[in-house]
Parts: C-alpha cells; structure tokens; sequence
C-alpha cells in the first residue's frame, strides 16, 4: 500500500470488459460505521466470476473488483466498532458471508437470508476482495477457529455452496446421484454426499485432469466424450435413473442431461450459472414428476457447517487447489475459462 494525494491507497485485480481485467491502485477502503476492514489473505476465484469476466453476468458491471471468497486479518474498525468484541477485533483472522442481508426483511425473518430482499454480494453490488483490503459488515464476519488456516478457511464460501446444495436433496443416505460439473463446487458437494451417506455417486465433466480429482475422491467418472452420460447412469441404475442429478455447470445441454438421468418421482438440483437463460425439458419433468430444485447460495447455519466440515477435514482441499499472485489473476481468469487443466480452484494472494 503506498499513499497519494488522495488518501491510501491499494493494489487490486479490476475486472474492465470481457476478458479484460488489470492489477491497479485504487482507493483503499474506509469501514462504514458497522463494518470491519479485512487485509486479504486468499480470495477464490468463483464459477460465477468467470461468466462474469466474459461479460455473460448481469449481476456485474465494469469497472469491478470481483472477488467473494475469502479470509483474512482484520486491521481497522468501524466507529460503532470501536471497542470491538472478543470475536472481531483488530488482529481477528476471519471468512465473511459474502451475500450481505438487512435482517429485517420477509425472507431474513423466515431465516433465508440469502434470499434478502435487499442483498448485496460482496464483489459484485460493491467492492470485492481481489485486492489488498475489503470491508464487511460486522454481522457478515466469521471468526476462523484457532487451528484452521487462512487458505482453508477461504473455502468456506464454496463449502457452504455445496452444503446448502446437499441439504436441499433430503436424504441422500444410501441414494444413487449424478452431478455434471466436476469443478470447485462439484468436489466439494462429491465431499459432503459422501459424508452424508449418498451410496454411488457419478461425476460427469468433459476434463480428464478434473476427472482424476473425482476418481480420488471415490466416485465413478463419466467423460461425455467417450460415453453417453444419460445412458451410462440409466443402465448403471437398472434403467431407473438416480434419485437425485446435481448441474454444477449452467448449459442448457448439463440441465437436459439431469432430468433426463434422474428417476421418476425425482430431483434434480441446479446450481450452475453459466447460461443465464437455457430450454429445459419441461414436458419430460412433467412426465415425470421431478422436482426441479434451485440452490442458490447459503443461510449462515449452511457458512457455520461449511467451517465445521473443513475444521475436522471432512470436506478437504486436494491438488486441485492451488495458490497464485493476485499479479497473475488476469492469466488465471483465461486459463480457468479455456484449459485449466486439474484445476478447479484458484486462491489469488495479493
């Protein structure tokens, strides 16, 4: 951080058009009363961020600092924070919920507060954390546990993704299921299915590097390129289907694909935002009277069992995890979107 005539200042990653983002100095953040400022540690690159870097998200707009999962120390208070607390106070290495919520409206009342009437997500709305300092409300603020790292903690977000994914399938103890996308969010909820019980579980992706992850991690690999992914799951499942089809992609062929795998009387859980709009196979879902079941996001029980996860190593980072220099976020943003290879998570460090 240097200073100018402006004030302080800081490096970040600003995301300027499609394809284009560059390491700037911008004005360093100044917490509202509330709020807490955050000296990043590793921020994730998220599935979301990278639609939006190519221009496909309407919830981003350039110039923007992207960047939403994330851990760090915090190194300033705001006036109504002053005195802190034993749990956020200067020197408190902490995760944020990045989807901020009023707490007041219909939905925080009804405890869906990802679903706040008025959210703002952290990295889109305002300000993200692809930069050296990020500001958070208070309420927003998680303390790490004394023995989690920084880097494990930064995939909080991401975990609790797929803890609210899982928690809306029902029961999955002994349950057959697919999920089509074998990135960040399909590893991690592969993770947690196994740890609520789910029997077999398919992992459909189209990269042979990310399907060695999902072959670590026990689960049967299906590459759409060599075999016919409906057909393989179908005869795998004495012709029934799974009980529950997971799309952690966002096309329209990967949501065609789940309906079409999953059992009558089924359900099949989209979560993946590359396509904004797509056709789906409404007369089939009919036909079969599947449950089509959105999960976006997390209530902060999903954030707090995402960290209870990570902290007992139930839910662990392989090699698919790696770190990099916030410096080099742009290339990384190209590669993710083009060959990332094995892949599936990027930690960029400023």
């Amino acid at each position: 951080m240097s200073e100018s005539r402006g004030g302080a200042v800081m490096n970040a990653l600003v995301w300027t058009g499609p394809s284009e983002a560059v390491v700037q100095q911008v004005p360093r953040p100044v917490p509202a009363a509330d709020e807490v400022l955050i000296e990043v540690a590793y921020c994730g690159i998220c599935g979301s961020e990278l639609s939006g870097y190519l221009g496909h998200n309407a919830l981003r707009k350039p110039p923007l600092v992207m960047g939403h999962e994330f851990s760090g120390e915090i190194v300033a208070l705001g006036p109504e924070m002053a005195k802190g607390t034993p749990a956020l106070a200067v020197g408190s290495r902490v995760t944020v919920d990045p989807m901020i919520y009023d707490g007041t409206c219909s939905q925080c009342r009804a405890g869906r507060q990802h679903l706040c009437l008025n959210r703002q997500l952290i990295g889109a709305g305002r300000p993200g954390a692809f930069a050296q300092f990020v500001t958070a409300p208070a309420h927003m603020v998680f303390p790490l546990p004394a023995d989690m790292s920084l880097r494990i903690g930064a995939l909080s977000e991401p975990t609790a993704c797929a803890v609210r994914a899982v928690s809306l399938m029902g029961d999955v103890r002994g349950r057959d299921m697919l999920i089509v996308g074998a990135g960040a969010i399909g590893l991690l909820t592969l993770q947690v299915l196994r740890h609520r019980g789910a029997s077999q579980v398919f992992i459909a992706d189209t990269n042979l590097a990310r399907l060695a992850n999902v072959a670590a991690l026990g689960a049967v690999t299906l590459n759409p390129r060599e075999v016919d992914v409906v057909s393989y799951v179908l005869d795998a499942t004495g012709g029934e289907g799974v009980a529950v089809s997971m799309d952690a992609v966002g096309k329209a062929v990967t949501r065609a694909q789940c309906v079409a795998a999953t059992v009558r009387g089924g359900r099949v859980v989209l979560s993946g935002l590359h396509e904004e709009s797509s056709i789906m196979p409404v007369a089939d879902i009919i036909r079969k009277e599947q449950v089509i079941q959105a999960a976006f996001c997390y209530t902060p029980t999903n954030v707090r069992e995402a960290m209870d996860l990570l902290g007992r190593g139930v839910v662990s980072a392989g090699d698919w995890v790696i770190d990099a220099p916030l410096a080099d976020g742009a290339m990384w943003f190209d590669r993710l979107v083009g060959d990332p290879g094995p892949v599936a998570k990027v930690l960029l460090v400023p």
